[in-house]
């Protein structure tokens, strides 16, 4: 019976014990995470301060422990309250003799949270200005700006008579440019953006600048080559801007006398234009044409005979009779081939085919009641469908 209660009560041990474990584990692990932060000095903050966010405690300082030159704050956040992922913190006083507190700022809206036993470095951190440092700072400027410094030789209180003077009176005015600065500088907060963006593409600007310096200072120096010769000729500019000057004039009082007389004849080119604008198409293909046409003309001349030579139409073999003009009846001509004679046949000039058969041609015999003259053959073809040639026409 001693050993089973001896057992029992070992037992009923380990169970209480193993529940005061857990106990101590819950209840240490009631409190939200754990933030340290540095600082570089952290005057008035112990453990027990309050941790706080826009001046609400949400938790407490758990350490405050000095290391080199910084100062390490452990601080303690409650369960339940979100700190951002960017946060910072700052020792506040508020007052000169009540007790300070760490802030941690921005405030949570959204967005990822801080980690357990996150790290602040100084650099994010910040403290207030000592009193005593305040103190210094203001009596080392007194004595900055005393005799025995800037005033040393009265120039500050000369600089505050000029300025006194200058201020005289102005009062006014100065209260108008202030007014006015406040305007612009509400301006320019209404239009961030196109401010931003401006000074982006300035940037973009510069760089750019930056990237092509070989190529602007090469401009630069061009410029200053084109500077240079202007500077050099300036008498010569200025005669030719003074002559400028009156040909414009002149232009202007011709413009003006006849002012009417332009209008009418521009009127009337605009038919003609109208015309060049329908017929374009017309004239784009003359202008390709008459290139050709051109040559053509060239290549078919004869200096020697001063005639235009060219291929016969082998209708005109069988054509005879007269021709009777209508509009003059007494006006006639032959308008059939008939044999060349052998004669003629030497006068005549080579073709690039040697003639086969009989070579025909025009008549020379007078064309009815003309006035005199002859009509010497043209090329044209036998009756056997041959090349052949004929004389060259004239009058």
């Amino acid at each position: 019976m001693s050993r089973r209660r001896a057992l029992t009560i070992v037992l009923a041990l380990a169970v209480i014990a193993v529940t005061v474990v857990g106990a101590l584990r819950v209840f240490a692990d009631s409190g939200g995470k754990r933030i340290t932060a540095y600082f570089d000095h952290a005057v008035g903050v112990y453990p027990g301060s309050d941790l706080r966010i826009l001046g609400v405690k949400v938790g407490e300082v758990d350490s405050v422990t000095p290391e080199g030159r910084q100062v390490k704050v452990v601080v303690t956040v409650d369960r339940g309250v979100r700190v951002p992922k960017d946060v910072r913190a700052a020792v506040v006083s508020p007052s000169v003799v009540a007790d300070r507190y760490v802030q941690l700022a921005p405030a949570y809206t959204g967005g990822p949270e801080v980690a357990d036993r996150a790290v602040l470095p100084a650099a994010r951190n910040a403290t207030p200005v000592e009193v005593d440092q305040l103190y210094a700072s203001i009596t080392e400027l007194s004595k900055s700006l005393g005799p025995d410094g800037a005033n040393s030789s009265g120039a500050l209180s000369g600089l505050l008579d000029a300025g006194a003077k200058n201020l005289n009176g102005n009062g006014a005015a100065i209260g108008d440019s202030i007014e006015q600065f406040g305007k612009a500088a509400k301006t320019l907060d209404g239009s961030s953006e196109h401010l931003f963006a401006t000074l982006s593409y300035l940037q973009t600007f510069t760089t750019m600048l930056k990237n092509k310096d070989g190529a602007v200072r090469d401009a630069q120096n061009q410029l200053a080559d084109v500077t240079s010769f202007f500077a050099d000729n300036k008498d010569n500019l200025a005669g030719a801007l003074k002559e400028l000057g009156t040909a414009l004039g002149n232009v202007k009082t011709f413009i003006q006398d006849n002012r009417g007389s332009l209008k009418a004849e521009v009127d009337k080119l605009a038919p003609l234009t109208q015309i060049l604008v329908e017929q374009r198409a017309s004239l784009a293909e003359a202008l390709d044409t008459a290139p050709l046409a051109a040559g053509n003309a060239l290549n078919a001349y004869d200096p020697v005979h001063r005639t235009l030579d060219g291929r016969g139409n082998i209708n005109e073999v069988s054509m005879g009779g007269d021709i009777v003009f209508p509009g003059n009846p007494s006006v006639a001509g032959s308008a059939g081939l008939v044999p060349v004679p052998e004669s003629r046949l030497k006068a005549l000039p080579a073709l690039p085919l040697p003639a086969v058969g009989t070579v025909y041609g025009t008549s020379d015999a007078p064309a009815k009641g003309s006035a005199g003259g002859s009509a010497s053959g043209s090329t044209g073809q036998n009756s056997t469908g041959k090349n052949s040639t004929g004389g060259k026409g004239s009058r």
